[in-house]
């Protein structure tokens, strides 16, 4: 039997242009295209893609429910018995793309979805619990390996195939543990890791703790009093009744507001919707954690020379490092584009 595939790309893999072209809506083609060529390679005689959705990394992001159901009509259309997407490798948008459509095709299709990113990808710590992520190289360069990688599991998977461990089976570890009897107890193979690891020798952690990036913090402003300042918030302080809707706890989303008529935030026209701590006294007076009484007080002394229009808000309780760096990309430019010469970020 050969199993019908289904591959998602963006508009630069499909060979319709970079970031010019980034707005493109979906589109389908029959058979395969761009990197579908080493994943085809990869499948032989066992799969063959049989369809080839497209969308632009800039249409996904902005337009994304949009997006997905007709990326899912396109897909279901098809029939296929799976869904591979990518690689998407270090690609922050694409790799984004890649995890959501993935996830929304195995929710609502039942089928395996598979797809290949860098681990330190947002998409990778976004959906890596959801759907199979095939470890990537951080570029295209790693694409021969990544398409392999993609094809070995979701064959697999078709043929309902026993998976091994995350580390054997080359996908990026989905937190589950599953229960087997093993020949050693825990305290002698946690003994025999940490002689291992004492004496220089090669060893496997049964749990991996998460890494972090270390951002060095930028220059200091060199004229506060010239200086334009705006306000960021993952206290959950938004306009009464939470028009953007921003989760209470584990955001995926934050809300830009205008303050530029506001000289206070008051319990008449602001809230908190956090979900990680009392909110009686940020209710009673949202200033104690979005400061704007304090930073037009700033700005009327010439200690500061203006605070910028609008206000960034979100939740930072149980809200992913992926999502709160996918915030970041998008408000960073933002403020440098207007000028602002730094930030204040308030939190609980």
């Amino acid at each position: 039997m050969t199993f019908r595939i289904v591959h998602y790309i963006n508009q630069f893999y499909a060979g319709i242009g970079g970031e010019e072209m980034a707005h493109v809506a979906p589109e389908f083609r029959q058979g395969k295209v761009g990197p579908g060529a080493a994943l085809q390679a990869a499948f032989g005689a066992e799969a063959e893609i049989v369809g080839t959705v497209i969308c632009g990394d800039n249409y996904f992001n902005e337009h994304n429910d949009e997006a997905k159901a007709t990326i899912l009509k396109m897909v279901s259309d098809c029939k296929p018995d799976a869904l591979v997407a990518g690689p998407g490798f270090f690609a922050g948008r694409y790799g984004m793309a890649c995890g959501d459509v993935c996830a929304t095709v195995k929710e609502k299709l039942g089928i395996p979805a598979v797809t290949a990113l860098y681990p330190e990808n947002p998409g990778a710590e976004s959906f890596s619990k959801q759907v199979y992520i095939v470890k990537a190289a951080d570029s295209a360069r790693g694409m021969k390996d990544a398409a392999q990688g993609i094809a070995r599991l979701t064959l697999k998977l078709l043929k309902k195939e026993t998976l091994g461990p995350a580390a054997e089976e080359g996908y990026i570890h989905q937190g589950r543990r599953r229960v087997f009897f093993h020949e050693k107890n825990g305290a002698t193979r946690g003994l025999e890791m940490l002689l291992a690891k004492i004496e220089g020798r090669p060893f496997q952690t049964e749990y991996e703790m998460p890494t972090f990036k270390k951002i060095p913090p930028c220059p200091p402003v060199k004229d506060i009093t010239k200086a334009t300042i705006a306000l960021i918030t993952s206290g959950g302080i938004v306009p009464k009744g939470n028009p953007d809707k921003i989760r209470v706890s584990s955001a995926e989303s934050f809300g830009r507001y205008d303050v530029s008529g506001l000289d206070d935030l008051t319990n008449e026209n602001y809230e908190s919707i956090h979900g990680g701590y009392d909110t009686v006294w940020a209710n009673a007076d949202p200033d104690v954690v979005l400061p704007l009484d304090e930073m037009r007080e700033l700005e009327k002394e010439g200690k500061i020379g203006k605070l910028y229009k609008y206000v960034y808000c979100t939740t930072g309780t149980g809200t992913a490092v992926a999502w709160a760096e996918k915030f970041g990309q998008e408000i960073g430019p933002e403020l440098k584009a207007a000028g602002v010469d730094a930030a204040i970020l308030t939190s609980t």
